[in-house]
C-alpha cells in the first residue's frame, strides 16, 4: 500500500469534517504538505486542516488522538491520550451472569471524564499511569460524557512525561456558595452551601499519595434527605452538631451522592432548634423511584411497590470463600473451581408506578421471609435434588405482593439497585395508595 491509499481514509475524514467544503485533492495536498514538509504528526496535521477551513476537530473520527473536551456522546473510534485518575472494580449483572468490570476517571489537561472498561482482564489500568486508548466509543449518561472501553479497545501504557499531573476536578471555592439542600446535592455541584445536622460522625485512617490521613466520614441530614460526607479536616464535628457549612464540592459513589469539604470551607455550627430534632430527621423519607432514578441514588431511603419479579441468582447461591463471588458451576471466575459457601439472597424487581429498581436482600430477610434457616433450604434442595426450588418458592411467596423496602439505593449503567436493610410485606392497596399520595402533590 503506498502513501496515497494509507492516506485516503484520513483525507475522506477531514472532508467529511468539513461538511465536504473543501475538495478531496485540496485535502490531500494540504495534508501531504503537512506530513512531508512541515513534518508534524497527523494528529497535528488533521487538526490543524480542520481549524484553517473552520471547522471543528472534534467532528475528526479515524485515528486522532482527541482531548477530554473534545469528547461528544455517540463518538465511535475513539482514540485518548490520558492519564488514569483513579480505577475502581465493581461486579454488575449482565444476561450471562455476574461480570467485572473497572470503572473511575481519566484526563488530560483539559479536564476529567468518567471511563467504564468492560473486558478489564485483558487491560492495564493503573492510577497515575500515562495511557493511549484506541478504539474507545463515548456514550452519554444524565447529562454527561462518559469514555466506554469495550472489547475492541486498546490500551497501552505511555511515558509519565506526556501529560502533566492530573487531579480529580476540585476547584478553589469562589464566589458566594450556592445554597442547596441536601435532597438537592448531585454529582460535581462546587461551593454549595447547606444548612445539616450530623447524624453520625466517626474518624478513620486513609492513605492518601501514600501519606496517613484522617478523614471525618459519616450522615448529614436535613428535612429533604439524609447525605453521606467526608470532611478533611478536624472541624470537632460531633454527632447531633448542626452544621452551616459554605465551599462544599459533591462527588458520587455509584450514583450517591456524597459531601466533601476540607480546610478551604466555612464550618460554622449553629444553635440546635435551628433544624428539627435529630430522631425526627433519622427517619428514613419515603421516595418514588422517578425521583431517585433523577438524584442518582439516595442514603436511607423507603420504597413501596409491587414485588414484580424475583431475578435468576435469587434464593441458594454458592460463593467462591476468596473473593464472595457468586459461583457458577461450583467454578470462579477468578479462582477457579472451588469449594463453594451457601448463602441466601433475593434479587427482585420492585415497582411503585413511577419506576422500578432492583431489590437485593441478604441472608438474614431472606431466611425471615422463607421462615426458614440456611441449613433448611439446604436440606430442601438436596431433598429435591434442585437448587432452584428455593428461588420457586421465593417467587410464589413474593411474587405480585405489595411490599415497603428501605436502604441504600445506588445507580449505574443497569439502573437503581437498593440494598435492602429492612422489608416488610404489606396489607395495604399500594395502587390506591399511590393515587392518594399523586393527589396530595398536586394538591
Amino acid at each position: 500500500m503506498d502513501m496515497k491509499d494509507e492516506l485516503e481514509p484520513h483525507v475522506r475524514d477531514i472532508v467529511r469534517a468539513l461538511g465536504g467544503k473543501v475538495s478531496e485533492q485540496e485535502v490531500e495536498r494540504e495534508l501531504g504538505n503537512y506530513l512531508n514538509v512541515y513534518r508534524v504528526s497527523l494528529d497535528t496535521a488533521k487538526r490543524s486542516i480542520v481549524k484553517k477551513h473552520g471547522g471543528n476537530p472534534a467532528d475528526l473520527s479515524l485515528g486522532v488522538t482527541k482531548t477530554v473536551r473534545d469528547l461528544v456522546p455517540g463518538e465511535q473510534n475513539v482514540n485518548l491520550l490520558a492519564r488514569i485518575v483513579s480505577v475502581n472494580e465493581k461486579e454488575v449483572e449482565t444476561e450471562g451472569g455476574s461480570k467485572a468490570i473497572r470503572y473511575g476517571f481519566l484526563g488530560d489537561g483539559t479536564g476529567t471524564i468518567p471511563y467504564t472498561a468492560w473486558n478489564p482482564d485483558g487491560v492495564e489500568l493503573a492510577k497515575g499511569d500515562v495511557v493511549r486508548i484506541q478504539n474507545a466509543y463515548t456514550k452519554e449518561f444524565k447529562g454527561r460524557v462518559e469514555v466506554h472501553l469495550g472489547a475492541r479497545a486498546v490500551v497501552t501504557k505511555e511515558d509519565d512525561a506526556l501529560l502533566p499531573a492530573v487531579e480529580p476536578s476540585r476547584a478553589a471555592p469562589a464566589g458566594p456558595a450556592t445554597a442547596a439542600k441536601v435532597g438537592e446535592l448531585r454529582e460535581r455541584m462546587g461551593n454549595v452551601a447547606l444548612t445539616a445536622r450530623v447524624l453520625s460522625v466517626e474518624a478513620r485512617e486513609v492513605k492518601v499519595d501514600g501519606e496517613a490521613k484522617t478523614v471525618y466520614s459519616g450522615v448529614l441530614a436535613d428535612e429533604s434527605g439524609k447525605v453521606q460526607f467526608s470532611a478533611w479536616k478536624d472541624f470537632g464535628l460531633a454527632e447531633g452538631d448542626v452544621l452551616r457549612i459554605e465551599g462544599g464540592y459533591v462527588k458520587s459513589w455509584r450514583g450517591i451522592p456524597q459531601l466533601s469539604f476540607d480546610e478551604r470551607a466555612t464550618v460554622t455550627k449553629l444553635a440546635a432548634d435551628a433544624l428539627p430534632p435529630r430522631e425526627a430527621l433519622a427517619q428514613s423519607p419515603r421516595m418514588w423511584i422517578e425521583d431517585l432514578a433523577e438524584r442518582g441514588g439516595a442514603v436511607d431511603a423507603t420504597v413501596r411497590g409491587i414485588l414484580i419479579d424475583v431475578k435468576d441468582g435469587s434464593g441458594l447461591i454458592y460463593r467462591c470463600p476468596e473473593c464472595r463471588r457468586v459461583l457458577r458451576k461450583n467454578t470462579c471466575r477468578i479462582h477457579g473451581e472451588v469449594q463453594g459457601l451457601a448463602d441466601l439472597r433475593v434479587k427482585a424487581v420492585v415497582d411503585d408506578g413511577s419506576g422500578a429498581l432492583t431489590a437485593v436482600f441478604g441472608k438474614d430477610l431472606t431466611e425471615l421471609l422463607l421462615e426458614k434457616t440456611i441449613d433448611e433450604c439446604i436440606a430442601q434442595a438436596k431433598e429435591a435434588m434442585d437448587q432452584e426450588v428455593v428461588r420457586d418458592e421465593l417467587a410464589d411467596l413474593l411474587i405480585a405482593q405489595p411490599v415497603e423496602i428501605r436502604g441504600n439505593v445506588t445507580s449505574d449503567d443497569y439502573g437503581l439497585m437498593m440494598i435492602v436493610d429492612s422489608a416488610r410485606i404489606l396489607k395495604v392497596d399500594v395502587q390506591e395508595e399511590a393515587r392518594a399520595m399523586l393527589e396530595e402533590l398536586e394538591g
